[in-house]
C-alpha cells in the first residue's frame, strides 16, 4: 500500500448550517405570529418590535466595540432576541421598558457570561421576568379591542368560561405574540420542516403539561379546561420557540425528555398554585437552570468504561 491518508483533527464532517442561518429561520418562523399581533394590536405593536429589536442589536454592538470584541450582530441572534422580548410583551409596553428589557437581555444575560452559547438562561424571556417583578402593572395591563380586561388564563382561573376558537385565532387580550396558537404553530411547522427544531421538547413539555393539569387540576381530563390551558398565555409560544434555544436547552436525547418534563410539572406548578395565571417564563428559566445538572446525569458513557472489572 502505497497510499498516503492525510488525517485532519476533527470534526471530520462539516455542516453548510451556520448560526446565521438557523436565527434568520427562527426569525422567518416566528413573522406570522408578529404580523398577527401587529394587526391585532395595531401600531403600538408594531413600535414595540421595532424598538426592541433595534435597541437590542445595538447594544450588542456598542458592547462588542466599547470592549473590542468582534462584533456579531451579523448572526442575528441579538435581533432574535430582540424580537423575542418583544412578542413577549403587552402592545402598551412604553417606549423604555422596551429598551431598559433589551439591554438587559443582551447586556447582562447574554454578554456579561460571554455572549452567544455562554448565557445561562434565555435571554428573552430572562429581561421578561425582569421586567414582570420590576413592573408588575404595566406588564400584566392588557387591552384588546380598545378595552382593558384579563386574559382567558386569568378568567380560566377565576372559575370563568372562555371562548376556545378565540383562543386559537387569537382574539383575546395577551402579549403579542402569545394569542394566535395558529400563527405560532405555523411557523413551528416551519422550523420542522426545517429541521431546525425535532418534537422532543416541545412534546414532552406539551405532554407532561397535560398530564399534570389532568391530575391536579380539578377538572379530570375535561378537553375544554385542557386545551384552553394549552392556548392560553405564552405556552405555545415557549414550548416552540423558547424551550427550544440550542444554547439553554440539553444536547442529550434523554436529557431532552427530562427537560421537557421539567418544564411541563413546573408550568403545570406555576400555573395551579402559584399567584399568577401563567408560569411558562418563570418555568424555561428555571429549567435552564437544570440543563448543567440534567446533561451530567445524561451524558452516556464513553466506551470501555464503567463496566464491571
Amino acid at each position: 500500500m502505497n497510499e498516503n491518508y492525510n488525517i485532519s483533527s476533527s470534526p471530520h464532517i462539516r455542516s453548510k448550517v451556520t448560526t446565521g442561518s438557523i436565527m434568520l429561520y427562527v426569525i422567518i418562523a416566528l413573522l406570522p405570529a408578529t404580523i398577527f399581533g401587529v394587526y391585532t394590536f395595531g401600531v403600538p405593536a408594531l413600535l414595540v418590535v421595532l424598538i426592541t429589536t433595534a435597541s437590542a442589536v445595538i447594544t450588542e454592538y456598542l458592547y462588542q466595540k466599547l470592549m473590542k470584541k468582534k462584533v456579531t450582530i451579523g448572526d442575528f441572534s441579538a435581533a432574535l432576541t430582540g424580537l423575542l422580548l418583544a412578542l413577549n410583551l403587552p402592545a402598551e409596553a412604553p417606549w423604555w421598558m422596551c429598551v431598559l428589557g433589551s439591554v438587559f437581555a443582551i447586556l447582562i444575560v447574554k454578554q456579561v457570561f460571554g455572549g452567544l452559547g455562554q448565557n445561562f438562561m434565555n435571554p428573552a424571556l430572562g429581561a421578561r421576568c425582569f421586567l414582570l417583578i420590576s413592573f408588575t402593572g404595566r406588564m400584566t395591563t392588557f387591552v384588546y379591542d380598545g378595552v382593558t380586561g384579563a386574559t382567558p388564563l386569568a378568567l380560566l382561573k377565576a372559575g370563568e368560561s372562555v371562548n376556545l376558537m378565540d383562543m386559537l385565532i387569537g382574539n383575546e387580550a395577551g402579549t403579542i405574540g402569545e394569542t394566535s396558537v395558529i400563527a405560532i404553530l405555523v411557523g413551528a411547522l416551519f422550523l420542522i420542516a426545517m429541521g431546525i427544531i425535532d418534537l422532543r421538547i416541545p412534546g414532552t413539555y406539551l405532554a407532561s403539561f397535560v398530564v399534570f393539569i389532568v391530575v391536579f387540576g380539578g377538572h379530570g381530563f375535561d378537553l375544554t379546561y385542557v386545551t384552553a390551558h394549552l392556548c392560553g398565555g405564552g405556552l405555545m409560544l415557549g414550548a416552540w420557540f423558547m424551550a427550544t434555544d440550542y444554547v439553554t436547552s440539553p444536547i442529550t436525547k434523554t436529557g431532552q425528555i427530562v427537560y421537557g418534563i421539567c418544564l411541563g410539572v413546573l408550568t403545570g406548578l406555576f400555573r395551579l398554585f402559584g399567584g399568577s395565571a401563567e408560569g411558562v417564563s418563570y418555568a424555561i428559566i428555571f429549567s435552564n437552570l437544570l440543563v448543567p445538572l440534567i446533561e451530567k446525569m445524561t451524558l452516556p458513557r464513553p466506551f470501555g468504561k464503567g463496566g464491571e472489572r
